[in-house]
């Protein structure tokens, strides 16, 4: 999947995860819809290439008898990206990534996340590193669901994570980007694509981790949870475009004292 011209015209060359490029910077999730013609059609709406799957969750294969996910979101439109959604412990996660391997003939791009609790759904990082380090020396491209920890994105870099993903605020909360100072810390010293995953409620929150200089943002909640997931998707397409536009033009200084439209000079009188 390669860019196209208008994207490479106004500047940005794209999203390159694993070598690949991706033409759009939003990657959505697959859960949580009314039906799979629903999914179908947020799907197409984001404009989304990559798709995220729970393995554990979702039919892509393991059910011959029952409706698959790939019926509606095709690998041969879309990047299927598995993930351990479900998975507390760092075997869970290394076997549901295996299962997913095999299912998907050989995939190797995968989204690890280890979970700590049922109630904040928050990364068990200790379990995390480790998964990470098993799946790397396994051969996966593993992008990583972590937090927003600068010293911990770091350490998943170094393992060999093609990708970090921080949660804005928790899974499925909508509370949008509670600490962008910690974020802008991860971007700074990131040498992968840094991604927000988790805690968009809204377009405005898409955008602002795109003007923050994050590289993408994953969603799933805060599209099929909208009241019309379908104009939500759209919506935030248009968000991750604009903010990753005003991110590469450059917003002016932040001043303490007013700043004229018009210049003085000149005047006439």
């Amino acid at each position: 999947m390669q860019t196209d011209g208008v994207i490479q015209k106004n500047g940005d060359t794209g999203l390159v995860i694993a070598g690949q490029t991706f033409r759009s910077r939003l990657l959505v999730g697959s859960g949580k819809y009314k039906d799979l013609e629903e999914t179908r059609l947020a799907t197409e709406a984001s404009g989304a290439q990559i798709i995220t799957v729970a393995i554990r969750r979702t039919n892509i294969g393991q059910d011959p008898h029952a409706p698959s996910l790939l019926d509606v979101v095709p690998p041969s439109q879309y990047t299927i990206l598995p993930n351990t959604a479900g998975c507390y412990n760092a075997e869970d996660a290394v076997y549901t990534l295996q299962l997913a391997r095999e299912l998907l003939h050989g995939h190797k791009l995968v989204k690890l996340e280890v979970l700590g609790d049922e109630k904040t759904l928050f990364p068990n990082m200790p379990e995390t590193l480790k998964a990470a380090k098993i799946l790397v020396d396994d051969g996966f491209d593993v992008m990583v669901y972590c937090s927003d920890d600068p010293i911990q994105a770091k350490m998943l870099e170094d393992i060999g994570c093609v990708a970090v993903m921080p949660l804005a605020s928790l899974i499925g909360s909508g509370m949008g980007i509670l600490n962008p100072w910690n974020l802008s810390l991860i971007i700074a010293q990131a040498n992968v694509p840094v991604l927000v995953d988790a805690g968009v409620g809204t377009a405005s929150d898409a955008a602002i981790a795109m003007e923050l200089g994050c590289d993408g943002v994953l969603m799933n909640t805060a599209i099929a949870g909208a009241n019309d997931p379908i104009r939500m998707a759209s919506a935030m397409k248009l968000a991750v475009e604009a903010g990753r536009q005003a991110y590469l033009a450059g917003r002016i200084a932040k001043r303490f004292a007013a700043s004229p439209s018009s210049p003085m000079a000149g005047r006439v009188v």
